[in-house]
């Protein structure tokens, strides 16, 4: 559509009934304008997705699983929304705290911190944790997870995740109140972008000091990343926020062309959700349509939308779109693919000349 001619839907002159469906309000929102609009739009380019069968990548920055957001991620994956995650450490770690009973409280924004330090309460905004029987307690079950028994070999975060869900599932009081228990149901692989910046790197230091290494194959796991995009025949992102959950899903399509040459071009699909102005320069903020120049998408003006707004209101009504009127999917299990991915990708690297390779023959 040229979008400088005077044509599209008309506006309509919105009517609310009480027994409207969730259905029938994003119709609204898609059918007005603003960010109203694109989440509308955004909620049905999911579908889309979901309907064409995508390998779906969820990134997750922020903190949403300490406000129980993890309870809908878990609910995408049992339906077979979400085909892998890409996540902070921090959303991992908070996550776990439900799944152990571990006590998460509703508190206030407005307080004196001094006084929550000294009655030992850490907050998140609004909410509360407490020190020693949620963050200490949470953290001697993963020194106990990842302690002796965990394997002396070089390891990936979604193997770090995986065993992570395995012993919460076998452990846990309360496995179903995971994210990580289900995606290590569905085999459902787990990244997480940063992982020395977060809590769950913290409690690996007592058993580093103590002489036991651990030797994170970071770049295993960005091939494997890339080899995911490789071998689907349709690739989308649901981006929760920014920050390097969004790049490390969105690099995959420049790992792909620009280092190992080849001419695919990126993802598909692309939604964010986020509150990061692009007009800073910075990577939460950047359009996806700037992202066309790195080659993570593949079209700058088709298949993707940005919604600017808060995730923890934008993300449920998303979400329960899909849930409401989608299908569920067969659980693509990719944890268990991504050796024959790996290979996959290896094996077309070395087989086709490549365009750099091409170039640097020609140079030469």
């Amino acid at each position: 559509m040229d979008h400088h001619q005077f044509q599209g839907k008309d506006i309509p002159h919105i009517k609310l009934d009480p027994k409207m469906t969730i259905e029938d309000l994003v119709e609204v929102f898609s059918r007005s304008g603003f960010n109203g609009r694109q989440l509308g739009e955004a909620a049905k380019l999911y579908a889309k997705m979901i309907k064409e069968n995508a390998t779906i990548c969820l990134t997750v920055s922020g903190a949403m699983t300490p406000v129980g957001f993890g309870g809908i991620i878990k609910s995408l994956i049992e339906r077979g929304f979400v085909d892998w995650i890409i996540t902070t450490g921090a959303n991992v770690y908070h996550e776990d705290h439900f799944a152990w009973g571990l006590p998460v409280k509703q508190g206030h924004f407005d307080v004196d911190d001094m006084k929550l330090y000294e009655n030992e309460i850490v907050r998140i905004r609004d909410v509360y944790i407490k020190f020693y029987e949620t963050l200490e307690a949470e953290d001697k079950i993963i020194q106990k997870m990842f302690g002796k028994d965990f394997p002396d070999k070089p390891f990936t975060t979604a193997e770090f995740c995986n065993l992570m869900g395995k012993l919460s599932k076998e452990k846990s009081k309360h496995p179903e109140k995971s994210f990580i228990t289900s995606a290590y149901d569905y085999d459902v692989p787990v990244y997480i972008s940063t992982m020395k910046d977060s809590s769950l790197a913290l409690n690996l230091v007592i058993q580093r000091l103590q002489g036991k290494v651990y030797n994170l194959d970071f770049v295993r796991e960005i091939i494997e990343q890339a080899a995911i995009l490789f071998n689907s025949n349709k690739s989308g992102i649901v981006e929760i926020g920014g920050g390097v959950p969004k790049n490390t899903a969105q690099q995959t399509g420049p790992l792909l062309d620009q280092i190992l040459g080849r001419n695919d071009g990126g993802q598909d699909y692309i939604i964010q959700i986020t509150d990061a102005r692009p007009d800073t320069g910075g990577l939460s903020g950047a359009t996806l349509a700037e992202g066309k120049s790195w080659g993570k998408v593949q079209d700058a003006h088709e298949g993707t939308v940005t919604v600017y707004a808060d995730a923890t209101i934008a993300f449920p009504i998303l979400a329960l779109y899909v849930l409401s009127n989608q299908k569920s999917r067969k659980p693509k299990r990719l944890y268990k693919k991504l050796d024959i991915f790996y290979k996959n990708l290896s094996d077309d690297y070395f087989k086709k000349p490549s365009k750099s390779k091409k170039l640097k023959k020609k140079i030469n």
